[in-house]
This record gives C-alpha cells, structure tokens and sequence, in this order.
C-alpha cells in the first residue's frame, strides 16, 4: 500500500490544441510520455489518479483505473483544472502539460479582411494570422484553491545548468508551488535526459530519465 492512500492527484499531460478553424491548429511536440509515467507512479503510489491529456497525448497502461478528462486548448485546459480543484476534492496538481504559449487573436486574408468564419478557412490563399499571449495556468492554481500541493514543469531550450533552474526557481515563486521539475528541451527527443526537482526550501535533485524522475517525484510527495 503507498503512502499517497486516500490522496487525489490530478496530472495534465501532452500538448494543447489551439484551433485555427474546425479542422487546423497548432500543437507542439509533446507526447504525454512524463505524464503517463506520473499517473502509473502515482497509482502504483496508492493515489486516486485524475489523468487531463491533450488530444494527441498517450494514455497511461492503466488508464482504466483512472478518471480521464481530455482537454484541447489552454483556456479550456485552465477551465478544466479550476472546475476539478474547486469543485472535486484535489490534494496534489501535476501540471506536466505542455501549455501554448500563444492562441489565436484574429484571422484576416491576404487582403486585410477580418475572416470570422467559423468553418473551414479558404485553402487556395494563406491567412495572416495574429496571436495573442496564452494565459499561464500555473500561477492561478493557487488562486483557486489555495491549499492543494502544486508541481509545476519548466522547459527551457538551453544546455546551461545553473540558467534553467534558475528559471524554474523563478516559475516556483511567481505561481506559488511547492516544486518544480525542470527539464531542457532535449527530453522532448529521449526518454533518458536529465530532469531536475527543485523544491522551494532545499537543494535539486538530478535524475535521468523521465521515468526514474516521475517514480522520484512521487516518492517526495509521499513525504510531504
């Protein structure tokens, strides 16, 4: 029996889905890979598992004995979160999606007209599209529900060390959450790169690979 008996852990996985129009968007790279190996750890843990993936993302092997809620874009993903933790009874939020950064502000043609169709864009001729900025789901977690233990993700595009924890560390302040795991964005290739667990009082913990990080992020909660 793990010591997560009785806890609900809630683990958003893979890439969001920002629509364009009812058949493109944009997406990025993520598969799902961390959070699959979160959410059997979690189980294996003892935990009751809310697994919110992407429309792209894996499901974990033991997907059956979990609660799944799919998300697409940003905001519906924010929506998602924010109903389960104020309204369902949340102890621990994973936040391992991999959010976009931008979302579609408007669409215009190569004429500078405004397209507010809602169906399918015209394919003989390129849109201009405008984007605006994501919001950050992360920093209103605690927002909505003050007393759940959060873990945020940081991936940062860099080989240097003391810079990406530096920035996780900096993600953990502005949101409020208890750790971090960060992450270059050569793990998006491998499942063997090293992870980082920065928690808010103590020194990070180096691991390597996705799954021995998911296994030693969950031992650390087990003894929060």
């Amino acid at each position: 029996m793990g010591t997560l008996q009785g806890k609900t852990v809630l683990i958003t996985s893979g890439g969001t889905l920002e629509k364009w129009d009812r058949v493109r968007g944009h997406t990025n790279l993520s598969k799902g890979t961390m959070g699959c190996y979160l959410a059997e750890a979690a189980l294996a843990a003892g935990a009751n598992v809310v697994y919110m993936h992407g429309y792209f993302a894996q499901l974990p092997v033991n997907h059956d004995q979990m609660k799944l809620i799919r998300f697409e874009g940003i905001e519906d993903l924010g929506e998602k979160v924010r109903h389960a933790v104020q309204q369902e009874h949340v102890d621990i939020v994973i936040m391992a999606a991999a959010g976009s950064d931008w979302v579609i502000d408007k669409v215009y043609d190569q004429s500078g007209n405004l397209m507010e169709e809602a169906g399918k864009m015209p394919s003989d001729e390129p849109p201009i599209i405008h984007f605006k900025k994501a919001p950050k789901v992360l920093g209103q977690i605690k927002g909505w529900q003050p007393n759940v233990t959060l873990v945020g993700f940081k991936l940062e595009a860099t080989d240097d060390e003391e810079f990406l924890l530096a920035r996780a560390r900096l993600r953990m302040e502005t949101a409020h959450a208890q750790l971090m795991v960060a992450n270059s964005s050569q793990s998006l290739y491998g499942g063997d790169e090293p992870h980082w667990i920065v928690p808010a009082d103590g020194l990070p913990m180096k691991v390597m690979g996705k799954q021995k990080t998911a296994e030693a992020l969950m031992i650390y909660l087990q003894h929060q």
